[in-house]
């Protein structure tokens, strides 16, 4: 069994490491709205054209978590 401040010492790192994900995922995201703000702004793409493809990939991943949750025999 680990000592008391070996598994407190764990615990903070795991806590040191999540907020590391967590600011990454801020940082992914806030740059994901530019880009989208910057072609839609542009006319490069239009909001219909986003939605349709989101829901298009939203479908093809719940297609694929079933697919690996229920595998064909």
């Amino acid at each position: 069994m680990k000592p008391r401040s070996s598994a407190a010492l764990d615990h903070l790192t795991l806590v040191a490491k999540l907020a590391d994900l967590k600011e990454d995922h801020y940082r992914t995201l806030l740059t994901l709205s530019a880009m989208t703000e910057l072609l839609l702004d542009k006319g490069i793409i239009t909001q219909d054209e986003l939605e349709r493809k989101i829901t298009s990939l939203d479908s093809e991943l719940d297609e694929l978590i079933v697919g690996a949750l229920h595998p064909m025999p």
